[in-house]
């Protein structure tokens, strides 16, 4: 045990490689926890080297291997762990059947992952990444009125525009909290907007690809948005941990820092980042209706949101550096 930090417990990280996930591993190891990591495969070096750069990973950090379609594959990794911290999700590379090639890996998933839970005495909490998109995706918002905990998104608005993402967030997210209240599991869900930051992992996710292509050039995915939250991939982190530390934390927290139009974005980064190719304005494929996201309930934990130009400062410094930009 490395004398530097407090030994605080140990806990389990789903999807242990992924974009957020690595954040998380690298603040709880930094904060003092074990940590178990789960990933598909614990021989591949290249994709999970970064990990093992992270301060007290050669003493606190263990990968093992699980599939979140398999019954009880958890069970290993979650045994003895105070804490889950569940953000993985099922990777779809090719879409045959998209409702049922995300929706039920989804929902499988995680009640694969809460069966393990239940099978550990040793669990204090459940912590679990939903997002935004399963509270904001809604007909009839009053623009006066922030959006807060208590909304879910509309299922049938889902379906048919068929956005099946944010459908899988809410029924993965419903089904948690239905399994959790019947085998009496302590959880707490985290619905963050869209994240922006430093990708520790080499290759870029999707969501860490699309904010370069922004920087690119590449625009036609953020002319869907119309409107979104953004925050810094780092407070989503940290976010994770102050709802599993704190006793009084209970429920649902949306983590937003700043609700903006894609137009707006667009503006701002031009105008900040004028060596970049980046459009002044987009395309407005869509209408989409005019939406705010009330914080209030994680900042009454003490949390403070990094503004907008924080995030992507420090996004445009990590891909400079990895040689993207």
């Amino acid at each position: 045990m490395d004398q530097k930090v407090e030994y605080k417990g140990k806990v389990c990280v789903t999807g242990a490689s992924g974009y957020l996930a690595s954040w998380i591993v690298k603040r709880l190891l930094l904060s003092g926890y074990f940590v178990i990591g789960t990933v598909r495969n614990p021989g591949d070096d290249k994709k999970l080297e970064h990990l093992w750069k992270f301060e007290g990973a050669k003493e606190r950090l263990k990968l093992v291997k699980a599939d979140l379609m398999e019954e009880g594959s958890f069970d290993e990794a979650i045994l003895g762990c105070q804490g889950v911290f569940h953000t993985a999700s099922p990777v779809v590379t090719v879409l045959h059947d998209a409702k049922t090639e995300i929706l039920e890996p989804a929902v499988k998933g995680t009640l694969n992952v809460l069966r393990s839970c239940k099978r550990n005495p040793s669990l204090r909490r459940v912590v679990l990444t939903s997002s935004s998109s399963a509270v904001r995706i809604r007909e009839n918002i009053d623009r006066y009125v922030p959006l807060d905990e208590s909304v879910w998104s509309s299922v049938e608005l889902c379906e048919k525009f068929q956005v099946w993402y944010p459908l899988s967030k809410i029924m993965a997210e419903r089904a948690a909290w239905e399994f959790c209240k019947e085998n009496s599991i302590d959880l707490i869900t985290l619905l963050p907007a869209f994240i922006v930051g430093p990708s520790l992992p080499s290759n870029l996710c999707s969501t860490a690809s699309d904010v370069l292509g922004l920087f690119k050039g590449e625009t036609s995915k953020f002319e869907i948005h119309g409107r979104m939250g953004y925050v810094h991939i780092d407070d989503i982190a940290l976010c994770h941990i102050l709802v599993y530390e704190r006793e009084e934390a209970h429920g649902r927290y949306i983590c937003s820092s700043t609700v903006i139009d894609n137009n707006e974005l667009v503006a701002f980064l031009a105008s900040r980042y004028p060596s970049y190719p980046i459009p002044e304005r987009l395309k407005d494929l869509f209408i989409k209706p005019y939406y705010k996201l009330n914080t209030t309930k994680i900042e009454s934990l003490g949390f403070k949101f990094k503004p907008l130009e924080e995030m992507f400062d420090d996004t445009v410094k990590a891909l400079t550096k990895q040689g993207y930009l």
